[in-house]
């Protein structure tokens, strides 16, 4: 028992730094720099001609399902400037393109004006699937002044790219990414969806990755606006051709090519994409967990070992020190229950602004250390079906 009280201690004194030290990681404050006043003021009052173009690239396999609840929202954006809308047909077989020349036309905006169709066309070796569509998308899109790379299951508030724009030209950023906020209708969604962006936070907290000294980059790939030039400068998508956490790789080379970037949280851009049951969700963490690892047994390893310390270690602790305590365990019984209850509400503590950003209930923070296990066996099934020849399955595709 003294044992216990002691690892639980050191677990508790953990989350002490995580909560004081760790870049903010759990806070959700970290929105969408306006700019300088005087420079987004100019911008405004210049005109239309004033503000730079705009091409959206929309990667597309198979999303004739979410398309109309998606695509309308880029389409009709109230940007003061030039945009443009290019769907990259990723090989797709359920009407894709059919689905979006619909939506153009049901958007009351000349087709060739505002939409372009372009299909992907066969993969060249050592490229990944995704990448390889934008990198298509971004042939098309010529030489507008930013690039906004999107997914298909994302919707954009009105206003959305007009404020994007005017946070990366006032601000002087080359990568400004928003974090789509993700849904949760169902009950395992709103289990398993704050969490993921939680871990995503934790890995990459948003604040470090904003600091041009810090090494820490990332990007959400819902939202990744991209000024072309700085893309250019740092060797273009070929440098990441072979990614599978494409926006991750992104962020890193754009990052250290010196390239000023930001990370945030929003509610103006969401995913529609449904995960009604579980067996969606465990597909969309197993499906990249490991490749997050490098392949690596040891890091795999270290993963699942430091989840058990940090999440599954304090709670058991607290248990089983009262367990014990009833049963006159005691100083040791106490000391144990002691460490692990302040481990826990630490842990929980840190995890209730992300159940606020949900609009969910504060009190679901306190089951974090299962949403912590069932991550941890999906991450240890990604290892699995990489090791089985099946990793990164996505739409008939296999890594």
């Amino acid at each position: 028992m003294l044992v216990l009280a002691a690892v639980a201690a050191v677990a508790a004194l953990a989350w002490v730094y995580l909560l004081a030290c760790h870049g903010g990681f759990w806070r959700t404050d970290q929105r969408l720099p306006p700019g300088p006043v005087l420079a987004s003021t100019a911008l405004a009052s210049t005109g239309p001609a004033a503000w730079p173009a705009v091409t959206a690239v929309v990667p597309a396999r198979n999303e004739a399902a979410v398309l109309p609840a998606t695509l309308p929202s880029l389409l009709t954006q109230d940007y003061p400037g030039q945009l443009r809308v290019i769907l990259v047909d990723d090989d797709s077989s359920d009407g894709t393109a059919q689905v979006a020349e619909k939506l153009a036309a049901a958007s009351g905006q000349p087709f060739e004006d505002r939409q372009r169709l372009v299909a992907a066309g066969p993969r060249p070796d050592g490229w990944a699937g995704k990448v390889w569509a934008m990198e298509c998308g971004l042939d098309a899109a010529g030489q507008p002044e930013y690039v906004l790379f999107t997914d298909a299951d994302i919707s954009y508030a009105p206003g959305t790219l007009t404020a994007l724009v005017r946070a990366a030209d006032g601000g002087g950023y080359g990568l400004v990414s928003q974090m789509a906020l993700l849904r949760t209708e169902t009950a395992w969604e709103r289990l398993i969806v704050p969490a993921f962006v939680y871990f995503f936070a934790q890995l990459y907290p948003f604040r470090r990755v904003s600091r041009p000294r810090a090494r820490t980059a990332a990007a959400a790939g819902g939202c990744m606006l991209v000024r072309r030039e700085d893309l250019a400068a740092a060797g273009g998508l070929g440098v990441i051709r072979g990614a599978r956490i494409d926006d991750v790789a992104l962020g890193r080379v754009l990052k250290r090519a010196g390239v000023r970037c930001w990370l945030g949280l929003t509610t103006d851009v969401r995913s529609r994409r449904p995960y009604p049951d579980l067996a969606g969700l465990w597909d969309m963490v197993a499906r990249s967990a490991y490749t997050q690892l490098r392949y690596s047994p040891l890091l795999l390893a270290g993963t699942l070992a430091g989840l058990a310390w940090l999440y599954l270690l304090p709670p058991a602790a607290a248990l089983a020190g009262l367990a014990a305590a009833a049963a006159g365990g005691g100083a040791a019984a106490l000391a144990t229950a002691a460490a692990g209850l302040a481990g826990w509400i630490l842990m929980t503590i840190s995890y209730v602004p992300m159940q606020r950003l949900y609009r969910l209930s504060p009190w679901r923070a306190l089951a974090l250390p299962f949403a912590a296990a069932l991550y941890g066996a999906m991450t240890f099934d990604s290892a699995r079906r990489h090791w089985a020849g099946r990793g990164g399955e996505w739409k008939g595709r296999t890594i």
